[in-house]
């Protein structure tokens, strides 16, 4: 069970270093590297919950 949830957390975390802003924290104070870590969840979220047209078939 702990093994599974670590490796949720860990996938999340690869998913968001994908994304430019949140790998190299070009945001200085804390409340905006949060906003930038939101943003980032919800276009993966977004992209993960759109089905590609080969994946409906």
């Amino acid at each position: 069970m702990q093994y599974r949830c670590r490796s949720a957390v860990e996938r999340c975390v690869s998913k968001w270093k994908q994304h430019r802003a949140v790998a190299s924290r070009y945001d200085k104070r804390d409340y905006i590297f949060n906003g930038t870590l939101t943003v980032a969840a919800i276009v993966i979220w977004l992209r993960d919950t759109v089905q590609e047209p080969s994946e409906t078939a």
